[in-house]
């Protein structure tokens, strides 16, 4: 994954100089089309841990012990198929743990010093991460750019912040339909292109989107925080981000609680509900899109190239839906398209669980991808 989590906090609409919000948006969707090009141009994890493994990498050796011990522990059968995932499930689990923690941290000196300061502080960090990976090629060396990565990947959450400080409700609109289409736009090209090209340059051509992104920024940001309403310092901001750290502050929403404006009662249950619907709908659904890659690899024996394409089907028939469907959902109708959205995942997931052929497993992923 590349994705998500919100760690910095939306600030009232209001500012004594407002930046060109046409301009705002189109730097957040290049910018993060960009970011998203340097992460899922990266070689998929079954083949990439292959070749570690051929390799005879001492800490790579080291890893699949403890991997080995924890799956004897919780009684899994000793299977290459199984280990596999287990532990690409264990280098994914560091990325997503780290980029947890660190996104309410960036989000409080966002809060704090800017949008842009704190933009530019995580794309340091993200190209970083490619320039350790490609300047080595060690699992060892591939462990770090995972951890400086994952602790670096706020700027995703930020982009959702620098949307939500526009004063127009249609800026601010466009803008989240902006950074479904990057995503989507990113999921298709990124795969595709890395599927073809050899595995030594991947590195650093990520590396070259990653700085050319750093500098798009540096260039073209302008700072959207309103001037009248920053925090008052990092560490009050550090203190705040503990409610979006504690998994019981989470379920509470206590960080929207004790906002300036926070929602009624029933209001306020109703988005606890909600937040818990979408937690566990994205919990199953990361682990579907996670776990796709070794389960085509294994079962289809699909190649980098292979997979290169059927990631390109998934973010093509992604992107189609969005610019097609999502779009023209009337006010009032999003709860509704969103259980019928829920509902196609049903059969999705037991076509491409159960599929032992190409069409079956192309018809789930169809359905997945809606």
């Amino acid at each position: 994954g590349g994705g998500g989590g919100g760690g910095a906090t939306p600030r009232p609409p209001i500012r004594q100089q407002p930046a060109p919000e046409t301009r705002v948006v189109a730097v957040v969707f290049l910018g993060l089309l960009l970011d998203l090009l340097a992460f899922t141009l990266l070689p998929l994890l079954p083949g990439l841990l292959e070749s570690h493994g051929r390799a005879h990498d001492p800490l790579y050796g080291s890893w699949q012990r403890g991997v080995d011990w924890f799956a004897a522990a919780i009684g899994m059968p000793a299977e290459k198929r199984y280990n596999s995932v287990l532990f690409g499930g264990l280098i994914g689990s560091v990325f997503s743990l780290l980029q947890f923690l660190s996104a309410p941290l960036t989000g409080a000196v966002s809060d704090c010093l800017g949008r842009r300061p704190g933009m530019l502080l995580s794309l340091a960090g993200v190209a970083t991460s490619y320039a350790a990976w490609a300047a080595s090629k060690s699992f060892a060396a591939f462990l770090a750019s995972r951890v400086i990565g994952g602790i670096s990947k706020g700027n995703v959450s930020l982009c959702t912040a620098i949307v939500a400080d526009l004063g127009s409700p249609s800026a601010r609109s466009k803008g989240m339909a902006v950074i479904g289409v990057a995503f989507s736009l990113g999921f298709t090209l990124g795969p595709t292109l890395g599927a073809f090209l050899p595995s030594e340059t991947v590195p650093w051509l990520a590396l070259l989107f990653a700085i050319s992104d750093l500098l798009f920024i540096w260039c073209f940001l302008p700072e959207t925080l309103p001037p009248q309403k920053p925090a008052p310092s990092v560490s009050l901001g550090f203190r705040a981000a503990v409610d979006l750290l504690s998994p019981l502050a989470l379920r509470r929403l206590s960080a929207v609680a004790r906002g300036p404006d926070p929602p009624t009662g029933v209001r306020l249950g109703s988005l606890r509900g909600l937040g818990l619907v979408y937690f566990l709908y994205l919990f199953l659904f990361s682990g579907l899109e996670f776990t796709l890659s070794f389960l085509v690899h294994q079962r289809f024996q699909f190649s980098r190239v292979e997979q290169g394409k059927m990631f390109f089907f998934i973010g093509l028939t992604m992107a189609t839906i969005q610019g097609a469907y999502a779009r023209r959902i009337r006010p009032g109708r999003e709860i509704a398209a969103v259980k019928r959205a829920i509902l196609l995942l049903i059969p999705a997931s037991l076509f491409v669980g159960w599929g032992h052929t190409l069409p079956i497993l192309g018809l789930g992923l169809l359905l997945y991808s809606w």
